[in-house]
Order: structure tokens, then C-alpha cells, then sequence
């Protein structure tokens, strides 16, 4: 036996050395897969399998750079012939040498990101659309989300679902745009990122014979990491070179249903639920990686036990052999500002106890968002730390450009705010109109703001730049009058921000639009905190002003240092497939995770079940959960159930139960809590709503969603009467907050998708 298939357990071991027809090997959290995927291929040359016939298809272009390294280890040089690569990587290597016969020239231009959206919004332009219905950022992801289902712009516009669907969200013509588009690219030469794939399919599709079949010859192994992040057409794309339709090549996929978290970004669960059966009229061999390295028991038999209540799965048991180790700690938090410091306390806590650095210790959250005020008690504590997956709060574009307004309302002498916000939403106050106005300034040895009145340019031009004037000038006088979360409120709306982030109704739109209103909830707790700490021979100053003065020290910081103990503050997606000593997972709390978004669908919340399950099996030894009873959430200060996550964790799993009961205030003693029903450590007691029972399923008739309106008066099965205060986004991703009156009067925002809501 070869010396590194000795430090495989039995089943990896297995899983190695079955090489001839289809293998899953389904890999629980911290089993070793990537050890199991590497040596596959070292042992697969080892028998004497040509390196230049396996494929090895990965999502990151690290993980294909360890893997080679890894078998480099084994194998030598050869591992160097091995083609191991993302999708994308590979996927354009073939298409270099074979895209003249479907029409591109072999040195075809790959366009980011950023071209994909100039050329759209040149499209829009063109077509004298409007360019806030047809949004670039909308506009690419549809088209991206046609691509990879294989939908052409033909078959866009025969779809009568899709097209009623962008009937309904006021954008008729995306097929249009969509087939401008691809014309366009086409006549560039170029492909975009999901053209690499797309285009891939078509050129094996058109070429059976010449094309097709050579790849087939050449890979006779191929190989997928990570197989539950795949998504349609990166399946379709695999099952076409092992030649699935007749007898299939060697084929090996390997990946964790319980760790499908990217749905968002087209991958589809369905693809590993389903390969057992595609495959299995081929002979398929099934492997379970069940044995945890990573972490200790507690850790993963809560891990086993909140996965349970996920219906669509493939069974499994995973069990570690490291020992009980610390007991889960769960943190019940009075406020959003209490939990910050009350983690903060814990991790300090940890690193004196267990003798841990800042680099064993990870904070993850659902949201971007809610860094802020980790970020704000770390600093406080001076405790090092850097942001993963996004940047800094504070140096977010959304969250630097409502500032930069709060700068210039405080100071209209602040050139660089002024720089940054004259024309952002756009005004039509170019850049040459700015550098004008700039030169003037300079001859002049005056402000810009002074200037700005004189700058020269069309009707239009000038139009703009008075109303500008006339907004700052508003702002700037109500300084004084006004504490620092009223006039903000009012600049981000009134400045246009607030419409501007709305307009993007992508996952990331959303992400910006939330940064936006964490800003605006800091704001809120500096004037509400700065008031109650205020004393009567020293009053408080919640001004503007004051609040740019407290949160200077925290965004003048020094660039951090090379020193690479930090603690690491990230988002659950961002965590998938690290490790650290300690993980905090913190705002356990229903509506924020899971997500409001998940609420209505049975698959959604699955998924959001899933982000959990990898968020809490990235510890290793300490697991420390958190959530707050009230917190900030558009200018309010809200009441929270906890998650319902907390309420599937085993009891027997955790350090005490004193924080698993959803107390209350003194004055809601008169309410009488019921429990949730769910069996798990502790029952999330809800709130009661009393018209729930009193509805009438047969007097019960769900209106369309698209009817749903602002102002409207509803009825919901479960929360009973309410009235829709607003409505957000558009078709799918409308988004109602409503008002009930029988639970409390408390605000809920609900997707309407998959609401089922009675208009009164």
C-alpha cells in the first residue's frame, strides 16, 4: 500500500481507490475531502493514468493551486499536467483553442463585470429607456440567470412567464436588451463570465463529432469539488463530457447537500440530491465521509441536530473523534449595543482562558451590515481585527457617500465631500463642470462651494447645480435645529441615496441597501445612548456634528499593519470552508437569521438552516451563539424572537440554559407566552396573536400578490389584521412591511412572493 493512502481512514480510503465508473463521495464538514479529492488523482497516476486525462473542475482557483500542490507532493512534476482548474479557467482554455467554429476569434476578449455593464448601459441608452426601470445591475443579473439555464434570447422571448414577469416589473424589453446584448458581445468578440459556459455548451452541442468527442477521449477522469455549489448548466456541461446519455466515463463528484448556501448565485441543491439516481442505471458507488477532524462533540452533534429538521437531504451522521471539549455558549443580549459588548467580553474572556491569539478567533454574521457595531466595541477594547468577503463598515461606497453628504451638510468648506456627492445621484453635473469649477476656486482663492453659483454650462447645467446648492443649503441650516438621526434620515432620502439603492434589487443591491440603514441605526443609538448618558449641568449634543466627531476616531484609523494577529470579522458565506479555534455567531434572531427574505418559502429557509449548519462547523473548540432581544432596524428600536435555529440545538449540547427562555419586560408580565412548538434545547416563546385563531380557513381568500399595495388593510392566517405600511422592489422580490395589530403592533416585513395575504 502506497504510504499516503496509510493516513486515510477506511472510507477515504475507499473512496480513493474506487476510480472506474460514477462515484459521490458526500462529505460532511471538517471529513477531509480535500485530502480524499487529492489523493484520488495522485493514486489515479499511480496506476498509470496519464495526468493529462483527468480534469478536476474546482470553484476557486486556490483550491485547484493547493490541490496541484498537494499531489505535487505524492507524484512529483506530473501533478503539473493534471488539468485542475475552476470551471471558468478551464472552460476558456478549450474555447481558446476551439471558439472559430462557433464564430469568435481564438483571442476572444473576456469582459469583467464593469464591461458587461457599460455595454448595457450604452444598450438602455440607445433604446431611450428608462435607466432606472432597466437597471444595468437587474439587467445583468437576469441575463445572467437566462445564461445559465440555458435560455436564449430567442427562447426568452417565446417564454410567456418570463416575459409577464418583466411586464409586471415595468422592464417589457429585457428580451430585447438581452438579444442586443449577445449580438453585441458577438461583434466585439467577446465573452462575458457566464459565456465561458454558456458558449462552452454550444460549441459541444454544435460539434458532437470533431469537438465533443475529443474532450471525451481526453478526460477520461473527471473529477468535481465542492458539486453542491454547481449550477445548471455547469451540470449539463459535466454530464456531456463523461457522455452521460450512454455508457458514462469515469466520473467523480464530491460535496455536502448540507453545505448548499449559494442559491442566490444560481447554484442549485438539486444537482447532488439527484446525482445518486442520474447515475445510478451506471453502477454508481455512494461514499460517506461521516468522520469530523475539525471539531469537538458538542460542536457537531448540534450540527447533526439542527440539520435533521431540513427535509430534502442526503442521510448522514457525523461524528468526531476529538472529545466532549467546552459546552456551545449562548449569549441573550438586551440590545444590539449590549451584545457587541458582551461578545467583545467573551472573546477577551476566551483569549485569557484559553490562551488563544486574535487569528483563532472568527465573528460571523448573516449581514455585512451588522459588522458595524462589532467593529465600533473591538476598536473600544483595542482588540485588532480586519473585515473579510467585504470591506470595513466605514469604508463601504454606500456608507462613505451618505457621510460625505454629512460632511458637507456640517461644513460646506469640505471640498472632498463636495467632490463626491455634487453629482452622485447623477445630476448631470459632469466631470468637466466639477474640474470648472475647481479651477475657479483656485483662481479665485475661494471655496468651491462659493463657486459653484458662477460655474458656467447649458441651461440644464446650471439648473442642477442651483438645486444642489438650494438642498445643501437646507441641510446645512437645519444643523442646528435638528439632532444628527432626523437630518440624516432626511439627507439620505432627500439627497436621492435612498432611491438610488433601491433601484438595485440584486442580492448585492440589497446588501448596500442594508449597509445604508445600519448607518442610519448607528446614528439612531448615538443620539438615543448620547441623551440617556447626558446629565442636567451637562447636556448632551446629539447634533450632526457631534456624531461626525465620535465616529472620526473610529474612520481615521491607521491602515492596519502587517501584524497578522487579528481577530476576523466576515459573513457566514464568506467562512465556508475555514476553521478557527473560536467562531461567534452572532443576531440569532427571526427575520435576520434567517433571513426576512426566507420566510415564506419551506426552501429558503432550508437553505438559511444550511448557512447555519456552516457557520456553526467552522469551530473547532468554542462555539459562542448571540442574539439580542431588542435592535435597530430602520430607525427603530425593535423587539426580536430568537431564532428558531437556537430552539433545534440539543440541550445536552450547551454550557447553560439560562439564556435559552425569551424573557420580557416588566411591563408585558400580563402577556402569556406559548412555546413554539419546535423540540430542541430551549422553546422560543412567541408572542401571541390572537386573530390568527379566529380566521376562518373557509372565509379565507388569498389576493394576488401584485395587489398588494401601500395603505392597504390585510389579513394573514398566522399574524392576523394589519396594514401594509410599504412596499419594496418589484414582481419577486416585493417586499411588504406591514403593521399587525394582534402581536403587539410589531412591524414585519414579508415577501410577498410567497405571502398569502387577504386584502380587507
Amino acid at each position: 500500500m502506497s504510504r499516503y493512502l496509510q493516513e486515510l481512514n477506511d472510507v477515504q480510503s475507499q473512496a480513493v481507490t474506487t476510480t472506474e465508473g460514477p462515484v459521490l463521495v458526500v462529505a460532511g464538514p471538517g471529513s477531509g475531502k480535500t485530502r480524499v479529492l487529492t489523493y484520488r488523482i495522485a493514486y489515479l497516476i499511480e496506476q498509470g493514468v496519464a495526468p493529462w486525462n483527468i480534469l478536476t473542475l474546482t470553484f476557486t482557483n486556490k483550491a485547484a493551486r493547493e490541490m496541484k500542490e498537494r499531489i505535487a507532493r505524492v507524484v512529483g512534476d506530473r501533478a503539473e499536467q493534471v488539468w485542475a482548474g475552476t470551471f471558468h479557467s478551464i472552460f476558456a482554455r478549450i474555447l481558446r483553442a476551439e471558439a472559430d467554429k462557433i464564430g469568435y476569434p481564438p483571442h476572444f476578449t473576456i469582459y469583467d463585470t464593469e464591461d458587461t455593464k457599460s455595454v448595457l448601459s450604452a444598450i438602455v441608452r440607445e433604446m431611450n429607456l428608462d435607466k432606472d426601470a432597466y437597471n444595468v445591475n437587474t439587467l445583468r443579473a437576469r441575463i445572467s440567470s437566462a445564461k445559465s439555464n440555458l435560455i436564449t434570447p430567442r427562447r426568452y422571448e417565446e417564454n410567456d412567464e418570463l416575459r409577464e414577469e418583466d411586464r409586471r416589473q415595468n422592464r417589457p424589453l429585457i428580451y430585447a436588451i438581452y438579444e442586443k446584448y449577445v449580438a453585441r458581445c458577438k461583434r466585439s468578440g467577446a465573452m462575458d463570465f457566464d459565456d465561458l459556459l454558456y458558449r462552452l455548451y454550444e460549441l459541444l452541442q454544435k460539434n458532437p463529432d470533431n469537438v465533443l468527442e475529443k474532450y471525451r477521449q481526453r478526460f477520461r477522469y473527471v473529477l468535481v469539488d465542492e458539486f453542491q455549489d454547481t449550477n445548471y448548466l455547469q451540470y449539463a456541461i459535466v454530464r456531456k463530457l463523461v457522455n452521460y446519455d450512454h455508457s458514462p466515463r469515469n466520473i467523480c463528484v464530491v460535496g455536502d447537500d448540507a453545505q448548499s448556501i449559494y442559491a442566490f448565485r444560481g447554484a442549485t441543491i438539486q444537482n447532488i440530491l439527484d446525482f445518486e439516481q442520474d447515475f445510478k442505471p451506471f453502477g454508481i458507488k455512494v461514499f460517506k465521509l461521516e468522520q469530523n477532524y475539525r471539531s469537538t462533540e458538542p460542536i457537531v452533534q448540534a450540527a447533526n441536530e439542527v440539520i435533521q429538521h431540513n427535509r430534502r437531504q442526503i442521510q448522514k451522521k457525523i461524528w468526531s473523534y476529538k472529545g466532549q471539549g467546552q459546552r456551545i455558549k449562548v449569549i441573550k443580549a438586551r440590545t444590539d449595543a449590549e451584545e457587541g459588548t458582551r461578545v467583545v467580553d467573551t472573546l477577551l474572556e476566551q483569549k485569557n482562558r484559553f490562551h488563544l491569539r486574535n487569528s483563532d478567533i472568527a465573528i460571523l454574521y448573516r449581514t455585512n451590515a451588522q459588522s458595524r457595531i462589532f467593529e465600533e466595541y473591538l476598536r473600544k477594547f483595542n482588540v485588532p481585527y480586519r473585515v473579510f468577503g467585504g470591506q470595513s463598515f466605514y469604508q463601504r461606497k454606500e456608507v462613505k457617500d451618505l457621510i460625505a453628504y454629512l460632511r458637507l451638510a456640517v461644513n460646506p468648506s469640505d471640498e472632498e465631500a463636495l467632490r463626491r456627492v455634487i453629482n452622485y445621484p447623477r445630476r448631470g453635473i459632469g466631470e468637466a463642470t466639477i474640474d470648472k469649477i475647481s479651477a475657479l476656486a483656485g483662481q479665485s482663492n475661494r471655496r468651491m462651494w462659493e463657486c459653484l453659483a458662477e460655474a458656467e454650462g447649458s441651461p440644464r447645467v446650471r439648473a442642477a447645480i442651483a438645486s444642489f446648492i438650494a438642498m445643501m443649503t437646507d441641510f446645512h441650516q437645519r444643523t442646528t435645529r435638528q439632532n444628527a438621526y432626523e437630518l440624516a434620515l432626511d439627507i439620505a432620502r432627500a439627497s436621492g441615496l435612498v432611491d438610488e439603492l433601491k433601484k438595485d434589487t440584486t442580492v448585492e443591491g440589497i446588501g448596500r441597501k442594508d449597509n445604508l440603514d445600519a448607518l442610519l441605526d448607528g446614528i439612531k443609538s448615538f443620539v438615543e445612548e448620547t441623551t440617556q448618558q447626558a446629565e442636567a449641568l451637562n447636556p448632551s449634543d446629539v447634533s450632526l456634528a457631534a456624531y461626525l466627531q465620535n465616529i472620526a476616531l473610529l474612520t481615521d484609523m491607521d491602515e492596519p499593519t502587517d501584524d497578522n494577529d487579528f481577530v476576523t470579522l466576515m459573513s457566514v458565506h464568506a467562512a465556508k470552508g475555514l476553521e478557527f479555534k473560536s467562531i461567534f455567531v452572532v443576531g440569532l434572531e427571526e427575520n435576520l437569521f434567517p433571513s426576512y427574505l426566507s420566510m415564506e418559502s419551506p426552501e429558503s429557509m432550508e437553505e438559511e438552516r444550511r448557512l447555519f449548519y456552516v457557520a456553526i462547523t467552522r469551530a473547532e473548540q468554542l462555539l459562542t451563539l448571540s442574539y439580542a432581544e431588542h435592535r435597530y432596524r430602520y430607525g427603530q428600536m425593535r423587539r426580536n424572537d430568537p431564532s428558531r435555529f437556537l430552539s433545534e440545538l440539543p440541550r445536552k449540547c450547551l454550557e447553560s440554559t439560562a439564556a435559552m427562555s425569551w424573557s420580557r419586560n416588566s411591563d408585558d408580565d400580563d402577556e402569556q407566552p406559548r412555546a413554539s412548538g419546535v423540540q430542541g434545547a430551549f422553546s422560543v416563546k412567541r408572542r401571541p396573536v390572537a386573530p390568527a385563531t379566529q380566521i376562518d380557513l373557509k372565509d379565507f381568500k388569498p389576493s394576488p400578490s401584485d395587489t398588494i399595495e401601500k395603505g392597504m388593510q390585510v389579513l394573514h392566517l398566522k399574524f392576523g389584521k394589519g396594514q401594509v405600511l410599504s412596499v419594496e422592489g418589484h414582481k419577486d422580490n416585493r417586499v411588504a412591511t406591514i403593521r399587525f395589530e394582534g402581536d403587539d403592533n410589531i412591524e414585519r416585513r414579508i415577501m410577498l412572493k410567497f405571502a398569502k395575504l387577504q386584502i380587507l
